[in-house]
This record gives structure tokens, C-alpha cells and sequence, in this order.
């Protein structure tokens, strides 16, 4: 097998710009066509120019503008003069197949940027991308009579180049600003062999069928709607009843774990926002209003809507003096948040405007970081294995740029590093990707169908102790800093709720599910006792519903069963007489009959099924 690029220094280098730079090949660490992540970066990179070549040749007037690798695949933004749908996939598809097996060479070369401007003059599109680049020479790849700017890499021929999927069209703000016009963008996969493209197509289309946006609109658990604004969900009845269940087994478990609850208002001044840093880093990402203290409407001061929970917290810390003894301080917040995003990343529950952080923060001492740290390790054990998740861990390290000093920075590394050893985790290192206030550590679950999600994330911080001049009184009668540790775990209720869905395909277990049985009298002589029973369960913090409608009982069975809830239980005559129900449960795909006293133990059995 031949290489497609080798690895010198840390950097993936395609073999054309290794000859060209004088690397010698044989000697360095070379990388062949697999599905390791440094390989399918190539491949989904160069993939990515085979289906632009393809629609240059479909399309002669397109203009290209970038076409990057991204977690998923690769996908390529550019202005086309006609619309281009779904139904023509298939026809770019059978064009990149074409170009593939005419094994076309990938050849690079160099020209200076002034070059590249007049060579491309008449292409606004990449005028756009020359603006971006800082230097004084350009790379260009070129196959057959295609070519592109690029800085690769790239496989060395469009023979390695056979197995890929395109999977949707979308728009595109050109440059990803909103106030520009909109490119086409298709997406598209690729691997190294057809076996694996044929595994990933397959969890596409069982994606498709656990859609968030698809089952929260079938089983009435939330909508969106144009009145309202894009980005804001609003929570039905049913979502709104498993949310607040999620929400109440996590502030008991939080209480259990020694944490205090406090809650922050969601506008605070503009001077706090200032001063944490958020106003010059991340105003384009805030909402502001100003608040007037006169009809004049003079006098006015600019707030900021909260993108944040942290500084409320802090504010809270600093409201009295703190002594080491009172050390760590933890503080948690179901907190409403808000963010500006671009309305072209917009994604049901995954992507909005407004959503609410399980956030926490804790305030130590740098000597408390690991055991604080395995603390919550354990806490997110106990989380993630009630919805059967496996997980991963990555510690992100000091980068660059980066405010405190080597020593504290050291401390707080190995203090997680220590604390993940101990715990007996796993995990990878990201050396340099740290936030510039301090190291993390980012988790990221696996679902039913194998994706991996970025959920939580603990964050040392050095940086708003600092800016805010927090202190505590040391054993010794002297003031000292403490550290910050910014804590989620679920990230928020809002994208963790519909990863949920997709997970469980929208049947949630028994403990969240938020209607938890559906009772269904064969006649209306048997309501009764339903609501006698509904009545019962409510007390005990369980959800039912009675469908008791004209409809036969045959469909409402189906109808019931149609709500993927984990129990339906029929009442007849023989039910009602004897105090039973007929069980009907569609997790464990079994009928069978309980007496009344059976059912509710049963029914505390599974409320028992958390673990945190």
C-alpha cells in the first residue's frame, strides 16, 4: 500500500509539499489510506475538491468559495445560477465517481499572492478568500482543468478517492455573515473503504428516523414558531413534564453533593460584562437594552442579557467576606442564558437562542482542585451510566496566550491529569487547547448509534478571580485568590434533551419519560378505577394519562403505543373486579398482569432505576 501524505513534527503533510520543502519521504512517519482521523482528514479534504470539480463540470458558471473538513465529512460553499436541491445529488454524485476512476493526478504549486489576485480577478469568490490570507505566496491544487486555492493536504491522486456519500444541501451565509448573500452549500462524507461508508450511511438513516426535531414534534414535546422568534422553543405540556423531572433529580443530586443553589438575574450591567471581558470578546454574541431612570429618557445605563452564569456567582461569592474554612464554595444554577446566533446554525434544540446551563460554580483553593475534580468525575459517572452513555475525556493544556503564571498553570494540569488517573479514567490530551484562563477537561458521549457529543466541560479559572479581585482569608491571617472551577455536565437542558430523544429514539426511561403509563379502559364503566389509579401515581410523582375516547379499543392501543410511552395498562371488568391492570410494556416487549399492590411496587422499582 502506498502513502497519501506522512506526519513530520506534528503537522500532516501531502507528499507533493514534503518533495517540495526537500523532507525525505522514506525516513519520515508516513500515513496510508484508513480511517484514522489524520488519513480521513486527507481524503475528506480532497473529496471535497473532486465534488467541486464534478460541479464545475455540471454547472460550468459556479464560483467556488471555501470547502473545508469539518467533524462529520466535508462540505463546499459556492454561487451557482441555477437552484440546486436534493434530487440533484445523485447526478454530482455519478459525476465525482467519473472523475475518481479516470485516477487523475492532484498536483500542487505556488504562486505569490499578487499573482493569485490577477489570476483570479474576474472571481469575486476568491478575491474573498485571498483577503483572509495573511501571507505573500499561495498554494493552488490542480486536477484535470480544475484547480483551487488550498493549503492542503491532498491525496496524490483522485484514485483514492472512491468511497463518499453526498448527504444534504444547505444555504450559507457567505462568510458566515448574515448580512451577506447566501451561498449553496452541499455536504458530504467519505471514508476509506465501503464498508465503513455503508456502516455510516446506515447510521444516517437511523438518524434520520431518531430526528429530535421529527419525534418532539410526534410525541407534542416541544415546538418553534415564526411569532415567537427563531431559536426560542417553547415547551408542551409533555416536554415540559420531562424537563421538570430531569430538573428535579438533578438539583437533589446536586444537594446530596454538598452544592447550594442560587440564582442570578439574566441582565446585568454592561460595566460587569466589561470588566469579566465578555463585552470586548463576545459583545457580537450578546443582546443589550438600556434602562432609563427618567421619562426623558436621560440617564440611562446599558444592560447585558446574561450569555453567561459565572459572573452572577461571582457577585454572589464577593458579598461578604470568606475564610479558608468556608472552602470549597459551590454554587449551581439552572440558569436561562442567551446568545446570539446566526439564524443558518439555528438546529432545533441542538442550536438556539435561549436555552438554560445546569451550571456550577465552585470556588477552592488550588490544593482542592483534584479532590473537587474527582468529585465531579464521579458525578458525571453516575449521570451518564442512568442514560447509558459511554463517554470520553479530553484535558485541554496552557496555550500560547494564557494569563497566570507557569506555576498555578502546572498545579491546575496535573491536579486534573491526577484526578482523571485516579479516577480511573481514560482520556486524551490536547496540548496548547486550553482556554486562556485556565486548563480544561471536555466530555463528549456516545450515543445508541455510535455519534459522539460534546456535552460537559470543567474549566479552571484563573482569569475571573483575578479580573474580579476575589480573596479569602488564608489559616495564616493573610489573603489569598482562589481558583474558579466553571462546572456543567448535562451543558444544557435544552441540547441534552434532544440528544436524549435521539438516543432513546424517543422512548425515555421510566424515571424521565414524561408520560410515564397510558391507561386504556375498554369501556366507560372502567374510568373509574383508571382515575382512582392515575390519582395514586400522581402522589408519587408519576405521570399517566386515560385514553378513554369513542375511538375502538384496538386503535387506541395503537394510539397509545404510538406515544412510545414505557407502560400501557388495559382495565376490564376483570381488572376493576379483581383490583389488577393488564400490563402491556414496551421497553421489555411483554404483556402480563398485576395485582394493584404489584403495580405500584413495580412502578417504585423503576422510579429507582437512577443513579445520581
Amino acid at each position: 500500500m502506498e502513502p497519501i501524505a506522512i506526519k513530520k513534527d506534528g503537522q500532516v503533510i501531502d507528499l507533493q509539499t514534503a518533495e517540495a520543502n526537500g523532507i525525505d519521504i522514506e525516513s519520515a512517519e508516513k500515513i496510508y489510506p484508513s480511517n484514522s482521523q489524520e488519513s480521513l482528514e486527507v481524503i475528506r479534504h480532497s473529496t471535497a475538491h473532486l465534488m467541486a470539480q464534478a460541479i464545475k463540470e455540471l454547472y460550468p458558471d459556479a464560483k467556488f468559495f471555501v470547502g473545508p473538513v469539518v467533524d462529520e465529512g466535508f462540505y463546499y460553499d459556492f454561487r451557482v445560477g441555477e437552484k440546486i436541491g436534493e434530487e440533484d445529488l445523485k447526478k454530482i454524485e455519478k459525476k465525482m465517481k467519473e472523475l475518481a476512476k479516470a485516477k487523475q493526478k492532484i498536483t500542487r504549486y505556488e504562486i505569490s499572492k499578487e499573482e493569485a489576485l490577477k489570476k483570479f480577478k474576474d472571481d469575486d469568490l476568491k478575491q474573498e478568500v485571498l483577503k483572509s490570507i495573511p501571507s505573500d505566496r499561495v498554494s493552488i491544487y490542480k486536477q484535470g482543468d480544475w484547480e483551487d486555492l488550498c493549503r492542503g493536504p491532498h491525496v496524490p491522486n483522485t484514485r483514492y478517492l472512491q468511497n463518499f456519500k453526498l448527504t444534504r444541501v444547505a444555504g450559507a451565509y457567505l462568510g458566515g455573515d448574515e448580512n451577506r448573500e447566501m451561498l449553496t452549500r452541499i455536504y458530504g462524507i467519505a471514508f476509506a473503504d465501503k464498508e465503513s461508508l455503508k456502516n455510516h450511511i446506515r447510521m444516517l438513516e437511523e438518524a434520520k428516523k431518531r430526528d429530535h426535531r421529527k419525534l418532539g414534534s410526534e410525541l407534542e414535546l416541544f415546538m418553534f414558531s415564526e411569532e415567537v422568534g427563531a431559536g426560542l422553543p417553547l415547551w408542551l405540556p409533555k416536554g415540559a413534564r420531562l424537563r421538570g423531572k430531569l430538573e428535579e433529580l438533578l438539583y437533589k443530586a446536586h444537594r446530596k453533593r454538598g452544592y447550594e443553589p442560587v440564582r442570578g438575574p439574566e441582565i446585568l450591567k454592561s460595566e460587569l460584562w466589561k470588566k469579566s471581558g465578555h463585552y470586548q470578546n463576545y459583545k457580537e454574541n450578546m443582546y443589550f437594552t438600556q434602562i432609563c431612570d427618567d421619562e426623558k429618557g436621560e440617564d440611562c445605563v446599558e444592560y447585558g442579557i446574561k450569555p453567561m452564569n459565572c459572573v452572577g456567582h461571582i457577585i454572589i461569592y464577593k458579598h461578604k467576606k470568606r475564610s479558608y474554612k468556608e472552602l470549597p464554595v459551590k454554587y449551581f444554577e439552572y440558569g436561562v442564558v442567551h446568545r446570539h446566533e446566526k439564524s443558518g446554525v439555528l438546529h432545533g434544540l441542538f442550536r438556539v437562542r435561549e436555552f438554560t446551563q445546569d451550571d456550577a460554580h465552585i470556588f477552592c483553593t488550588p490544593q482542592q482542585i483534584k479532590p473537587i475534580v474527582k468529585e465531579v468525575l464521579e458525578f458525571v459517572e453516575d449521570i451518564l451510566k442512568s442514560f447509558d452513555f459511554a463517554y470520553e475525556m479530553e484535558v485541554s493544556t496552557k496555550p500560547a496566550k494564557a494569563i497566570g503564571s507557569d506555576e498555578i498553570w502546572d498545579t491546575a494540569t496535573k491536579a486534573l491529569k491526577e484526578a482523571l488517573d485516579e479516577s480511573g479514567k481514560n482520556y486524551g490530551v490536547d496540548e496548547g487547547g486550553g482556554a486562556f484562563y485556565g486548563p480544561k477537561i471536555d466530555i463528549k458521549i456516545t450515543d445508541a448509534i455510535g455519534r459522539k457529543w460534546q456535552c460537559g466541560t470543567i474549566q479552571v479559572d484563573f482569569n475571573l478571580p483575578e479580573r474580579f479581585e476575589l480573596e479569602y482569608v488564608t489559616s495564616e491571617n493573610t489573603t489569598a485568590q482562589p481558583v474558579m472551577i466553571h462546572r456543567a455536565i448535562l451543558g444544557s437542558f435544552e441540547r441534552f434533551i434532544g440528544i436524549l430523544t435521539e438516543h432513546y429514539a424517543g422512548e425515555f426511561p421510566f424515571f424521565i419519560a414524561p408520560t410515564q403509563i397510558i391507561f386504556v379502559p375498554i369501556a366507560q364503566d372502567h374510568t373509574a378505577y383508571a382515575k382512582e389509579l392515575q390519582q395514586k401515581l400522581l402522589d408519587m410523582g408519576v405521570d399517566s394519562e386515560i385514553y378513554d375516547s369513542n375511538d375502538s379499543l384496538n386503535k387506541r392501543i395503537r394510539n397509545a403505543e404510538k406515544q412510545r410511552v414505557p407502560m400501557v395498562a388495559i382495565i376490564g371488568d376483570k381488572e376493576v373486579e379483581s383490583r389488577s391492570v393488564a400490563i402491556r410494556d414496551r421497553r421489555e416487549k411483554i404483556q402480563y398482569n398485576l395485582t394493584e399492590e404489584e403495580f405500584f411496587n413495580k412502578i417504585k422499582e423503576k422510579l429507582s432505576e437512577v443513579r445520581f
